[in-house]
């Protein structure tokens, strides 16, 4: 595994690109530069610490899905409940990873205390989570993170229905909640798609490329229809989605196998210093039957004839699953699991770096360098690379995890 060293210059060049972005490229459609939020001081009150810093994260433990199977043309959620935790493991200490452990795995502590600020990530889910506000504020307060609520414009959530799943609200928590732990200086902007039907999402997310150059989808379907993939090409915009739950798929994930889409994989993040990360058994992997091999996949040994996935990845397994607040499907404090993890943490990730003209896949293979290579552990029987890891590319984790921001 690779490391960068983060220096005083390092984060002096991603605010820079920040201000840049302002200049160049508008946050929303309409045209309206964004303002940099101050940010918060990295030299803050020292916070409540995580169970991963009281040596209680990661253990193993039982977890289940918190969304149920979906036929073709719908999506699903990809989040996975840890079914032994429940509440606090200690008092003031939710069980999972907190915000400072994952910025510490990724290289990001420096640019997230600082970065962001002009920069906005929206999540794409379906149905309505009544609580997200009130969930936010409390995640966000744990963790000693600047507020981010309604009043003061830096969340914003757009409804188009009223009705409400329980396992949708549990996802919709995680993802505004991991957008939070990455970029603490993000404005977020969750999207509630009428449906978990393709097309709901699909006009869903086609209202957040328009609102945010950072666009997050916790869940997936299965490959076929054509239909709906104009929705995922946004020029400029970053569009991450999840690889799906159940390893290797015969059909690939979609979106995530669009040309357009980073795939967004999961490992199983054991340690954080130093790093050390295999490919998560659940983290999804397939060959596109649809999408010729793309130009920045052209040669590189995948397995495929077509469109490979996952690019890039980020923690997933429930085992070595995040803390996350949700009053909805749950009662407080829960592990959560599953790409839906990943995925905002890698759209996040994008947010940091806020690049110009680098809002797509091809941008992360041409700087594979920069990555944490996952070389060990499999979702599958398929052999290396399309199930198994090893050094360089891999179904499972892509070309690998965040290392600070150079490859975003």
């Amino acid at each position: 595994m690779r490391f960068r060293a983060i220096t005083a210059a390092a984060v002096a060049v991603a605010l820079t690109a920040c201000s840049n972005a302002t200049s160049s490229l508008p946050q929303t459609a309409s045209g309206v530069a964004c303002t940099p939020s101050a940010g918060h001081s990295v030299d803050a009150a020292p916070h409540a610490p995580t169970a991963h810093e009281l040596g209680l994260w990661p253990r193993r433990g039982r977890a289940m899905r918190v969304c149920g199977d979906v036929g073709s043309g719908f999506g699903r959620c990809q989040a996975w409940l840890r079914t032994d935790i429940a509440g606090t493991i200690q008092p003031n200490t939710p069980g999972g990873y907190g915000p400072s452990d994952l910025q510490t795995a990724y290289g990001l502590a420096s640019y997230s205390a600082h970065g962001g600020g002009c920069s906005t990530v929206a999540i794409v889910d379906a149905y309505d989570d009544p609580n997200a506000a009130s969930d936010l504020a409390v995640y966000r307060s744990r963790y000693d993170l600047p507020a981010c609520t309604v009043a003061d414009g830096c969340f914003t959530k757009q409804s188009f229905t009223a009705r409400t799943n329980a396992g949708w609200a549990a996802e919709e928590s995680l993802d505004i909640e991991m957008v939070s732990a990455i970029c603490p200086n993000c404005k977020i902007v969750l999207v509630e798609a009428a449906s978990a039907s393709t097309a709901d999402l699909s006009a869903a997310e086609r209202y957040a490329t328009a609102h945010a150059r950072y666009v997050s989808n916790s869940w997936s379907g299965v490959e076929g229809t054509t239909a709906y993939d104009g929705a995922y090409d946004a020029g400029g915009v970053a569009i991450a989605a999840a690889t799906g739950d159940r390893g290797y798929n015969a059909t690939a994930q979609w979106p995530a196998i669009l040309p357009s889409v980073i795939a967004v994989g999961g490992t199983s993040l054991t340690a954080i210093q130093p790093l050390a990360e295999t490919a998560w058994s659940g983290a999804g992997s397939g060959c596109s039957k649809v999408y010729a091999k793309p130009s920045f996949q052209s040669g590189l040994k995948t397995g495929c004839s077509m469109r490979a996935q996952a690019d890039t990845s980020a923690d997933a397994d429930p085992d070595t699953g995040v803390a996350a607040y949700d009053t909805f499907h749950q009662r407080g404090w829960v592990v959560l699991g599953g790409t839906s993890v990943a995925t905002p943490i890698v759209a996040s990730v994008f947010a940091l770096a806020a690049k110009t003209g680098a809002n797509d896949p091809g941008n992360l293979y041409a700087h594979s360098s920069d990555l944490n290579d996952v070389a060990s552990g499999s979702n599958g029987g398929c052999g290396r690379p399309l199930c198994a890891a090893g050094i360089g590319w891999n179904g499972p984790t892509g070309l690998g995890t965040p290392n600070g921001i150079a490859a975003f």
